[in-house]
């Protein structure tokens, strides 16, 4: 048994463990933080050691009916195992001082979170097609759980655990349906039988199991239009598990479709990649937009993970497109890229909602529009914030920066070389890769100018303290991976690309594209940003040292000091945007002037309302919803309580199924 196996058996058994633990002690949270700590700490010892080559393969025939477990970790699902084991040790760590409450003690949810991560960890190590949709479900309903552990807060939680339900179980379905088509044409349901099978599926049927797959796991993976779960789940769920949940759970939506459609199919036909590229494009801009509309600070990170989604869908689309036109070289540039980005989302996305959970657990708020004067209160949170912001606005040094050069320069360099498609698609797919990037560092500005810095909006803000160790030692495990990966990328980038399957970058310190012009080194730019700064700073300084200084209160109209409702809110912040886009985003818009019941010539008070709505939710979702509740109240109709009548129902459906067969046959 090598170590990639020994680390995946420890990690399930202590994952199991922990589970079996939380149903008789009583510490169960600090007992479950631990144990899913360990747990991380053990899978991402089978990961990595599955990255430098020690794969292996498990078959057990006797706990699933017909075809049993089969487990086997490649580098591609050993990158994923490790991502999901290092959110977990950072979530596990947090949870230990965060599970304070009633809700969040209680026997279920302790005992889901570890299976939560068991269930993880054993989906990219899945091999045939049974234990992969096993261990999904199993994903599925632990997480579910977890998102209404705090259902008695209010109708919120429960609604976003419906939303949850019903998206997860359709996106289940539907992978189902794909992978049933693609083993009826294969001996079994092994992965290997399906990989020779692969070669000789007509176009018809591969397209069928591919867009079938694409709706599934792009379900997991939130992309539009399929992500109506992901802003609703994410908020209303513990924030431990909302880390969890969006910068590891996701990701596997993206192993899912890469496992099918790069490795299973073999690659398949031009206009696969096309469909992904465009999804994923949309789904970036769409993300950023909503986010940059939103003022619920968790619910502005979970729509923030749909744009990062679509960001890495770009580059498995861009990939997949490359290789179909025989350009192996940026095929591997760009789905290297696009895995580079899962990995630097996962250790942004921790911190920022392990953050998120600290303000939160001080607060007990997360509107934008309420906090503010945070920074004197909570430093570590908020130094964590804004680094976790830093790395998730494309700007150097931070930890996506590097990815989504990667990126650029995969797109730039396949304009030429990708044929008509590529000519139409590579243009679109750059601009929609730029104006994200640049409607990010407005939102997490916004995000975390208006939540931490200026004063304090609210009660609940003046009383705000700093969190418990255990929740800061958990950020501290997110934020140094977030600055490993931006100062040294290179570190990881062997490990990505063996999962890739490729070798388009080297170099340690300074990254070189392989049979492509183009060069960059973090650490010389991070050094170079900071000299700028130092030199700056130091010639304003002594500038403005030579000079006399005077205190002086600062001019305000007569009106004497600002108070925090001068203060640009988080709804004033994303006005100018909300303006530029507002064909996009078609914001509902409420003033409410009331007046004195002396005159209607005085004014008492007006009250601006804004609500940005999910177009796609409304266009899409509503008017399915809509027909489901008017089937429903129909079938009311019928149920009226007579068995003579059901009995009639079904003489007259087995009479009209006898009749079509007669005719059909």
């Amino acid at each position: 048994m090598n170590l990639a196996a020994t680390g995946m058996a420890v990690a399930v058994a202590i994952g199991v463990l922990t589970a079996l633990a939380a149903c008789v002690v009583p510490e169960r949270a600090a007992v479950v933080g631990v144990g899913t700590a360990l747990t991380g700490v053990a899978a991402m010892v089978s990961g990595v050691a599955a990255l430098a080559g020690g794969s292996f393969s498990v078959v057990l025939p006797g706990l699933l009916p017909l075809s049993g477990v089969s487990l086997a970790l490649d580098p591609l699902g050993g990158l994923f195992v490790a991502v999901t084991g290092g959110v977990a040790v950072a979530a596990g760590v947090y949870g230990v001082s965060y599970a304070d409450t009633v809700e969040l003690r209680a026997r279920g949810v302790q005992v889901a979170l570890p299976v939560f991560v068991v269930a993880m960890v054993l989906v990219p190590a899945a091999s045939n097609v049974s234990t992969l949709l096993v261990c999904w479900e199993l994903m599925a309903l632990a997480s579910l759980v977890l998102v209404v552990a705090e259902h008695r807060r209010g109708p919120r939680v429960a609604s976003a655990g419906r939303w949850y339900a019903v998206m997860t179980h359709l996106g289940f379905v539907s992978v189902l349906i794909g992978l049933m088509v693609f083993v009826a044409h294969a001996g079994d349901d092994s992965f290997a039988a399906l990989r020779e099978a692969g070669r000789h599926l007509s176009p018809a049927a591969a397209g069928v199991v591919f867009v079938a797959a694409l709706g599934g796991f792009g379900s997991k993976a939130g992309i539009v239009p399929l992500h109506a779960w992901l802003p609703r789940a994410h908020p209303e769920a513990p924030s431990h598990v909302s880390a969890l949940m969006s910068a590891a759970m996701v990701n596997l939506g993206v192993y899912g479709l890469v496992r099918v459609g790069v490795d299973l199919l073999g690659g398949g036909a031009a206009w696969w990649w096309l469909l992904v590229l465009a999804l994923g494009a949309v789904s970036a801009v769409y993300g950023i937009l909503q986010a940059a509309m939103s003022s619920d600070l968790k619910r502005l990170l979970g729509q923030s993970t749909t744009e990062n989604m679509g960001l890495v869908l770009i580059g498995v689309g861009a990939a997949g497109l490359f290789a179909s036109s025989g350009e192996r070289v940026l095929a591997g540039l760009a789905l290297t890229a696009a895995l580079l980005h899962v990995v630097g989302h996962a250790a942004f996305k921790t911190l920022l909602f392990l953050a998120a959970g600290s303000v939160l657990h001080a607060t007990g708020s997360r509107d934008l529009d309420e906090l503010g004067g945070l920074r004197p209160v909570m430093p570590v949170t908020t130094a964590a914030f804004g680094l976790g912001a830093l790395a998730a606005s494309a700007l150097p040094p931070g930890t996506a920066f590097v990815s989504e050069w990667l990126l650029l320069q995969a797109l730039i360099h396949g304009l030429p070389a990708g044929g008509v498609a590529a000519a139409i698609a590579m243009p679109v797919a750059v601009a929609a890769v730029a104006l994200t990037a640049g409607l990010a560092v407005a939102t997490f500005v916004k995000a975390f100018g208006v939540g931490f810095l200026a004063k304090p909006r609210s009660e609940a803000a003046v009383g705000a303290h700093e969190s418990p160790p255990t929740m800061l030692a958990g950020m501290g495990v997110a934020a140094l991976a977030c600055v490993v990966l931006a100062l040294w990328p290179g570190g990881v980038l062997p490990a990505v690309q063996a999962a890739a399957g490729a070798t388009a970058v080297s170099g340690d310190v300074t990254l070189r594209l392989s049979q492509v012009n183009g060069a960059l080194s973090p650490v010389l730019l991070t050094l170079g940003l900071v000299a700028a700064l130092v030199v700056t700073v130091g010639a304003v300084r002594a500038v403005a040292g030579r000079k006399a200084r005077r205190e002086a209160r600062l001019w305000d109209c007569g009106g004497g000091p600002m108070s925090a409702r001068m203060e640009y809110t988080a709804t004033s912040f994303a006005e100018p945007l909300q303006r530029v886009f507002d064909d996009v985003v078609q914001p509902e818009l409420d003033v409410d002037v009331s007046h004195h019941e002396e005159s209607r010539y005085l004014v008492r008070a007006v009250e601006y309302r804004r609500k940005v709505p999910d177009r796609i939710e409304r266009r899409l979702y509503e008017p399915v919803l809509s027909l489901i509740t008017a089937w429903g109240r129909a079938g009311r109709g019928l149920a009226s309580g007579s068995v003579h009548r059901y009995l009639g129902y079904g003489f007259y459906a087995v009479c009209g199924v006898l009749i079509l067969l007669a005719v059909t046959r």
